[in-house]
Formats: structure tokens, C-alpha cells, sequence
């Protein structure tokens, strides 16, 4: 199987990161320095009242200086740690192989895929492969981590923890799969391209659809192989669909 590299580098935005170590740095470098203003130096005993009775106000300002005096310096330090982790967490993290990729060694030079390609109406679509069949999407299920499912109802986790509703995995690699068969039916009108949808899982609840197949991770390679030959697609045309989607990619 040969692989179409994408034409930008999947990697994290610079300014994020960026602006993510350097408030973590000062946050980290704040706690530090508050937590030596209040252990190691008279600062702290100098804000606070030393009068023989204090009044209430003055009970009031010791104990919110003590308080922070306290608390800031390790939680100033605990959350800069945490930014530093998530910054350094973004830049070593290994990009999923996925299970198209893992089914490489089974298919030979026919087989071309791209990762993810951008339609011309903007929508992202991932694994799109050609080979003698003519198209094909396969989708792919998330990590149980971040998705659920209750019935037909989908739901993923966001960033900030709630969970929204988004598409059916099947029916979105179907819909997907029809994009696909828009977009080149558009650019070829005097010629059909065949386009195959197939949704990769080991859930056992989710159920092929007659738009979409259903496999298993270690079937990608045998299903692929498996579609039937589009005898019409010659090796210029062939060729001629790969540069389409890698000028896609």
C-alpha cells in the first residue's frame, strides 16, 4: 500500500504552545518565588499585625495575608506544572497509526491512501483509498475514553469535560462516502467511479448498513481486497484519480 503524505505537517499550532510555556513558566516561576517570599524570608511577618490585640480588621487582613502566604506558592506551582505537562504531552505525542495504516503489509502498490484529504465544500474526510475497486472511506472508532453511546444516540467528550451529541459513526462514514462520490462525480462526467464506505470497530451493538460495511481492525486489508474489481478504471484513469486526491491531502 502506498501512502499519500499530507501536504501540511499534522503538529500543534505554535502560538498555543508558545503562549501555554510561557504562562506556565511564570506560573511555576510565581510559586517559586512566593513560596521563598514566604517561607524563607520576614516578608510575610512584616504584613501581618503584631499589635498586642489586634481588632477584628486586623484579624481579618493577618489571617487572608497567612492564607495566601499558604496556599498561592503551591497552587501558583501546580498549575504552571500542569500547562508544561499538556505543552510537553502536545509535542511528544505519537499520531494514532489508525488501522488502515496497520493493513498496509497485506496490500500491495495498488492500494493508495490518504490520510485525510479537504473537499472542496471544506469537509475533512479521513482514509480515503484508491485501488482497483475505485474509491473507498473507512472510518474509524474513537477512544471509548472520549465517546459513548446510548441506543442511537452518540455523544463525545469535550475539551472542558460535557459530553455533545454528534453524528452516528456509520451513518457519518456513509454520508461521508457519498461526499466523496459528489466530488468526483463532479470533476468526472463522462466517467463513474465507484466509492465504498466501511466502518472500523469491535463493538458488537453496531451493525453494517446497506451504505456502509462494518469490520473488524485486522479486516481492513481482507475487505479491501475483497471489493470487486472496476474493470472500467483503467491504470491512466487510476493514476489520474490519485493525483486528484493527493492535490486534496
Amino acid at each position: 500500500m502506498q501512502l499519500i503524505q499530507p501536504s501540511h505537517a499534522f503538529r500543534p499550532a505554535r502560538a498555543p504552545m508558545l503562549w501555554g510555556t510561557v504562562i506556565g513558566g511564570v506560573l511555576l516561576a510565581g510559586g517559586i518565588v512566593l513560596g521563598w517570599l514566604a517561607y524563607a524570608t520576614p516578608f510575610v511577618g512584616v504584613l501581618t499585625p503584631s499589635v498586642l490585640r489586634p481588632s477584628v480588621e486586623e484579624m481579618a487582613v493577618g489571617g487572608v495575608i497567612w492564607g495566601l502566604s499558604l496556599v498561592a506558592p503551591p497552587c501558583f506551582a501546580i498549575v504552571g506544572l500542569l500547562r508544561l505537562s499538556m505543552v510537553a504531552g502536545a509535542l511528544i505525542r505519537k499520531p494514532d497509526i489508525g488501522a488502515v495504516a496497520k493493513a498496509a503489509p497485506s496490500l500491495n502498490d495498488e492500494y493508495v491512501v490518504a490520510p485525510s484529504i479537504e473537499l472542496p465544500d471544506g469537509r475533512r474526510v479521513r482514509n480515503v483509498v484508491v485501488g482497483p475497486f475505485g474509491l473507498a472511506v473507512i472510518g474509524e472508532m474513537s477512544s471509548r475514553s472520549v465517546t459513548r453511546h446510548h441506543g442511537g444516540t452518540w455523544e463525545v467528550r469535550r475539551a472542558d469535560g460535557r459530553w455533545a451529541p454528534i453524528e452516528h459513526p456509520v451513518e457519518r462514514t456513509s454520508r461521508d462516502a457519498e461526499r466523496v462520490r459528489r466530488w468526483i462525480s463532479a470533476e468526472e462526467r463522462d466517467f463513474l467511479v465507484k466509492v465504498y464506505a466501511g466502518f472500523v470497530t469491535t463493538d458488537p451493538t453496531l451493525a453494517r448498513t446497506p451504505a456502509c460495511a462494518v469490520i473488524g481492525p485486522n479486516e481492513v486489508g481482507a475487505w479491501l481486497a475483497a471489493l470487486p474489481q472496476q474493470r472500467s478504471l483503467y491504470d491512466t484513469r487510476r493514476d489520474d484519480l490519485v493525483e486528484r486526491v493527493r492535490a486534496l491531502a
